[in-house]
């Protein structure tokens, strides 16, 4: 984590100059810190780290500049066009603090910052500069279309989504990107990484729109019941909490099994193991599990017109 945070630290610091606009520049910093568990970019130098790290900087800058395409995301997503949320990581929302159009530039800005961060990366790694490309396009993959989070959240546009390509799309795009962008930094195959993240981008939803039924707004950081507010699909909707929790648990070891073999696989399954206990802790699994024996109420927070 503090390699992540000086890394983010570095990137904003070179976006200042005493020719920019003050706000903008406070606004940038307010989107990226406090940031939240930053699993993204964990996967990504914990995959480098597994593959020899030959390129630090240029993993860091990966792992940046997914971290940096994510948080953009968060603001556009809070915005009154989409979830109109008042708050983020436990703080104001960028465009509750600093206005809409603000939190609008501030987004894309962050996204334009994204890429300044791979290519630094690349300056400061020239004898790894044919691996630039294929990060480029990793990172595109996940973020813009056909099957990014751009796509993921256009989704909630259209008449009528497939849980699962919502899913892939919204959150699962960007976990792919970061563990095959991990082994790509480092000069390893990203093929044997990809199922990782897919494993891992539709068990980080489900556990969300687990969250999003059972906690409030102040355990979240963020509003609650928002899927329901907003008729997002949602997997503890479409498969019920229990349903929902089976799915997540299924995700998450073939998340484990799928850590390709080598002398870090052990510690990377251990790391898969302690981000499931992070997303839903054995009490709230225990409670979801009791429900579902002795149901007593309906667990889920009734829509919003």
């Amino acid at each position: 984590m503090s390699r992540i945070q000086q890394a983010l630290e570095s990137q904003l610091l070179r976006a200042h100059s005493p020719s920019a606009p003050p706000r903008l520049l406070a606004a940038m910093r307010h989107a990226v810190f406090p940031g939240g568990a930053r699993i993204r970019p964990q996967l990504c130098l914990a995959v480098a780290r597994a593959c020899g790290d030959s390129a630090p900087a240029l993993a860091d800058s990966a792992a940046v500049a997914i971290e940096l395409l994510h948080c953009a995301s968060l603001v556009h997503d809070d915005m009154p066009a989409f979830d109109d949320a008042d708050t983020r990581r436990g703080q104001p929302t960028v465009h509750r603090l600093y206005g809409e159009p603000l939190a609008l530039l501030t987004g894309d800005a962050l996204i334009v910052l994204a890429y300044q961060a791979l290519a630094h990366g690349a300056r400061q790694s020239p004898e790894h500069i044919d691996r630039l490309p294929g990060l480029l396009q990793l990172v595109c993959s996940g973020t813009g279309a056909p099957d990014g989070i751009v796509a993921g959240q256009a989704w909630e546009c259209e008449p009528q989504v497939e849980l699962a390509a919502y899913q892939r799309a919204k959150t699962g795009a960007l976990f792919v990107a970061s563990t095959c962008a991990g082994a790509l930094a480092a000069g390893a195959d990203p093929a044997g990484w990809r199922a990782l993240g897919e494993c891992l981008g539709e068990a980080y939803q489900v556990a969300d729109d687990i969250r999003d039924v059972l906690m409030e707004a102040d355990q979240l950081g963020k509003p609650a019941g928002q899927d329901a507010t907003h008729h997002r699909p949602s997997a503890a909707a479409d498969l019920g909490l229990g349903g929902a929790m089976d799915h997540f648990q299924a995700l998450m070891t073939a998340a484990v099994d799928s850590v390709p073999e080598g002398p870090a696989r052990r510690a990377m399954q251990a790391l898969v193991l302690h981000e499931a206990a992070r997303l839903i802790p054995p009490a709230t699994s225990e409670r979801i599990e009791r429900e579902r024996r002795h149901p007593t109420r309906v667990m889920h927070r009734p829509a919003v017109a």
